[in-house]
């Protein structure tokens, strides 16, 4: 641990994505009799360059905690592979139709929908495999108990009572104005709910079962996902196409509510602010080994894409 410390925050992100690419590949399959295109269409998906946030959050929760990274290696990639079906499936023509993923072809541009809707429903899957067979990445010495509970942590994020509940209230209130208690419930399902799954995740991974420290996680958890999205709406609005890798104004183009169509430009940002700080205040009573949580927290409000 004590190595750790002395990383950059870029370089221990650096670290991360090496690591949790390094287990996604091992985990999907070299090849299919059944389907090769559809195999290739996985991993083009899976590779094209994403920040690995999700993955990042794991790897620093369960550091936090004293955990390792080969325990959190299975919810890791697990996290990475239900966001990466999201994504594959919130770009498809029923959902926000888009064209362009990280400066890419979406999957069913590069492929087709079909294709793209097998894509997402088979990395689904594989989410839940990683983490319910001890034989994928036994490094990781996870007890058959804590298996079970990030189950039913990655399970309740990505469905009705997270990610694709939230998603579902997205399609509905296109063209409709929200308050900002409709648009946080929406998006701490759409966005949020993966984000705190992350934390929450990797804390269990790292064998963590007290409750007190389970909850600041889960504040700072929720101030971050929020403080995401918020981040994302005012990029929307101010970054470009070539450097967000999806077209630039999507939202307004769909007629999205967003936080800076509620609140406007400025308020988001300082909206954005308030929430790091919540989310760095929520981290007070633990040491250093929760630095990168922090660090985190101020890159998420920071970043360009």
């Amino acid at each position: 641990m004590a190595e750790a410390v002395l990383l950059s925050l870029t370089d221990y992100i650096d670290q991360c994505r090496a690591r949790v690419d390094a287990v996604l590949s091992a985990t999907l399959p070299r090849h299919s009799p059944v389907s090769p295109r559809l195999l290739e269409a996985m991993d083009y998906s899976l590779f094209n360059g994403g920040k690995r946030i999700r993955p990042i959050l794991v790897y620093a929760s369960c550091r936090a905690v004293g955990g390792s990274m080969e325990q959190a290696d299975p919810a890791a990639s697990a996290v990475e592979f239900i966001h990466a079906y999201s994504l594959v499936h919130d770009d498809l023509p029923a959902m926000d139709n888009d064209d362009l993923r990280r400066g890419k072809p979406t999957c069913h541009r590069a492929y087709d929908e079909a294709t793209a809707i097998l894509v997402g429903d088979t990395l689904q899957s594989l989410a839940f495999d990683v983490l319910s067979n001890p034989d994928l990445h036994s490094q990781s010495h996870l007890a058959e108990s804590v298996r079970l509970k990030l189950v039913r942590s990655l399970s309740r994020a990505s469905g009705l009572e997270g990610m694709a509940g939230g998603q579902a209230m997205d399609q509905h209130a296109t063209g409709q104005v929200l308050d900002r208690q409709q648009l946080e419930l929406m998006h701490s399902h759409k966005t949020g709910a993966l984000i705190r799954a992350s934390v929450h995740m990797g804390a269990l991974s790292g064998g963590c079962h007290e409750q007190e420290i389970l909850d600041a996680l889960e504040y700072y958890a929720q101030a971050i996902g929020l403080a995401f999205q918020v981040q994302d709406d005012i990029l929307d609005v101010i970054s470009d196409t070539v450097t967000l890798g999806k077209h630039q104004g999507a939202d307004i183009a769909l007629d999205k509510p967003t936080y800076v169509s509620l609140m406007g430009l400025d308020q988001a940002k300082s909206y954005a602010q308030e929430l790091h700080n919540r989310a760095v205040g929520a981290l007070s009573e633990f040491g250093e080994e929760a630095d990168f949580l922090r660090q985190i927290a101020d890159y998420i409000v920071r970043r360009s894409y």
